[in-house]
């Protein structure tokens, strides 16, 4: 942003202060004159005290202060425009009480009066005192100003300035949601706090696949951590089930995809469905023509297409991923097809896989839906709705022979004939209430399961919420037994 016409005449002037013949140069905004300063505080009706903490913002807060005392209800003004704003290769026409409310305008009036008057301080004297009085008919003729704003931010358009500047003749300016970035950087530019922080909300609601990167650079932009921090919970929730199945993933930057992998909260169906999501993000960002979401036997096929003598993220292309993938928790990959495919793809170096299989017994977090095998142990994942505001969830050990037991469980698998297994588990819920993340949880419960109740059965996590949907995660390590 840059303003124009208030470059100082080069020559020095001063000015009177007040209504004696103390004077002082105003190319200063305090020198020192504390009688001077005193009589101006007392012409403008406004706290010494407080003027001499910061006599930088005299005449922007004071002023704007008096301003928008006779502005609380908005009522839009007939007399003729006072003010000419060029902007955007446009002219603005404005009034004086209204430009006011903008301290990016206020600034830019104030000095361009610097300017043309030979007595600026007895001019906006009589200026405020007319407004004090709220009688139009009184207020002093005044010629129309000139004031130049020049903005090189690409996100404000014309219409979303002119909205903005509606906003100091409305109480509450429509904003269309297709205009919403262009009027937040509209407010931004022109100050206008209240309008700023109505296109914050109205973004943090408005949050989907197909807004939610120039939201979050919008937040990151303009050091709105409000927002930032929204569209962060939203892709917690959103990268998975929603995000990962259309185009729009490719959008998604990759700072604000690292930190949503390696947040707590991150909800996935399981570990795997989070691995396929992540390399179809990798395949978009190296296939900028294709417009439309491949099936994952496509994306395998790119990947393999890769020389086999060193694995994909250990190449120039893929070396600035590895952060991303070492977010991932490839010990939750627990399905011998699965980790074939790992192998096969030719992604991951070779260490990467030798410590899976090595470790894979102590995987730490697998989140599953329905039934699961895990080391030849079988559990049955539930999640019951008792009414509309009630609702449980819970594990329990099941037999792989027991009757609608999916068979591709055990087939590529082990099958452990203990009888009792010690399992340390942990349950959570989440779900999105007029606007807020609701959060319920277990404890870490450390327990032996067997085939028949009630040892064949977890605690239940119980919820009770009127949100919709509710995302549940089981987490679970076998200890030492």
């Amino acid at each position: 942003m840059k303003m124009l016409h208030l470059q100082h005449r080069a020559r020095l002037e001063r000015r009177m202060v007040g209504s004696t013949n103390r004077w002082r140069f105003p190319r200063e905004a305090f020198s020192g004159d504390l009688l001077g300063l005193s009589q101006m505080c007392k012409a403008l009706n406004v706290d010494f005290e407080e003027v001499l903490k910061n006599p930088d913002r005299l005449c922007i807060s004071q002023i704007q202060k008096i301003f928008s005392g006779n502005l609380k209800n908005k009522t839009i003004p007939s007399g003729e425009a006072d003010v000419i704003l060029t902007c955007l290769g446009s002219k603005w026409q404005l009034h004086q009480p209204q430009l006011f409310q903008s301290e990016t305008l206020a600034k830019l009036f104030l000095m361009a009066l610097a300017q043309g008057t030979t007595s600026p301080t007895k001019e906006l004297e009589r200026l405020l005192r007319a407004h004090l009085r709220g009688n139009v008919k009184e207020r002093p003729p005044i010629k129309k100003m000139i004031i130049s704003l020049k903005i090189n931010d690409p996100l404000v358009t014309k219409v979303a300035f002119a909205t903005a500047l509606k906003n100091l003749y409305l109480s509450e300016v429509e904003i269309n949601s297709n205009d919403v970035l262009g009027v937040l950087a509209s407010a931004h530019i022109l100050q206008l706090s209240s309008l700023f922080q109505r296109c914050v909300a109205m973004m943090m609601n408005g949050l989907m696949p197909s807004t939610i990167k120039d939201f979050y650079l919008a937040g990151c932009k303009y050091k709105e951590e409000q927002l930032t921090t929204a569209c962060e919970k939203w892709l917690e929730m959103n990268l998975v089930p929603l995000v990962g199945t259309q185009i729009h993933l490719r959008k998604i930057p990759q700072e604000l995809l690292h930190k949503v992998l390696r947040s707590p909260r991150l909800f996935t169906f399981n570990e795997f469905h989070l691995l396929k999501t992540l390399l179809l993000w990798v395949f978009l960002q190296l296939n900028h023509k294709i417009q439309t979401v491949p099936v994952h036997e496509t994306v395998l096929a790119f990947f393999k297409s890769f020389p086999k003598k060193h694995s994909f993220l250990d190449q120039d292309a893929g070396q600035g991923l590895v952060p991303l993938f070492l977010c991932l928790r490839l010990h939750g990959i627990i399905k011998g097809k699965n980790l074939e495919e790992l192998r096969h793809i030719n992604f991951f170096p070779e260490t990467w896989l030798i410590r899976v299989t090595a470790n894979h017994y102590h995987a730490e977090y697998t989140t599953h839906s329905e039934m699961i095998a895990v080391y030849g142990f079988f559990f049955e994942i539930k999640g019951i709705k008792h009414d509309t505001t009630s609702y449980s969830f819970y594990m329990q050990r099941v037999k792989h022979t027991d009757l609608g037991f999916p068979s591709l469980l055990y087939e590529h698998g082990p099958v452990s004939l203990r009888t009792e297994r010690l399992v340390k588990y942990e349950i959570r819920a989440q779900t999105l209430v007029d606007g807020k993340w609701q959060e319920f949880r277990t404890n870490q419960i450390t327990q032996k399961f067997g085939f028949v109740k009630p040892s064949c059965k977890s605690h239940a996590l119980k919820v009770q919420t009127v949100g919709i949907p509710i995302y549940a995660s089981f987490s679970f390590i076998f200890p030492t037994s």
